[in-house]
């Protein structure tokens, strides 16, 4: 299971009825849940952009923070960041709306995905003759033989 957190996080455990670490569970032992599968490797890949997004702004914030030398400033490694910056943002816009649509045209989920298929119990059907029924001829519904 991917340990990042994400920002569909929520959504996600609404729309299929579980929390994401079960989602992963289900996901793994049922491979007939093709919906939650996508879902879920979106999921995985907005989390690590949204990780890049976090660890971008985390540096510029501590790169200009009020307490820092300004002659450790540079331009060129601020500009490096925010491109960084544009790109994982470009990459997490495109995975929220990639995971939108998908969750868009999924049919309703009115119960949580069963880990295994159902299997349903055959009916036997059992039937006795009448106690007054006299028996059938030996041969009764036989093929007739051939004879010579």
């Amino acid at each position: 299971m991917n340990q990042r957190p994400s920002s569909a996080d929520n959504g996600l455990a609404e729309i299929f009825g579980a929390p994401v670490a079960d989602l992963y569970e289900t996901a793994a032992v049922s491979p007939g849940a093709a919906a939650l599968t996508r879902a879920l490797d979106l999921r995985s890949f907005l989390a690590l952009a949204e990780e890049q997004v976090a660890r971008v702004r985390d540096r510029v914030h501590e790169t200009m923070a009020p307490g820092r030398d300004m002659n450790e400033l540079s331009a060129d490694e601020l500009r490096f960041d925010a491109q960084w910056l544009a790109a994982a943002l470009d990459a997490r816009d495109g995975y929220l709306t990639a995971l939108g649509q998908l969750l868009r045209t999924m049919p309703p989920q009115t119960a949580p995905v069963p880990s295994r298929p159902v299997q349903f119990a055959q009916p036997q059907i059992t039937t006795t003759l009448p106690p007054t029924a006299a028996p059938a001829p030996p041969r009764a519904g036989a093929a007739p033989e051939h004879r010579p």
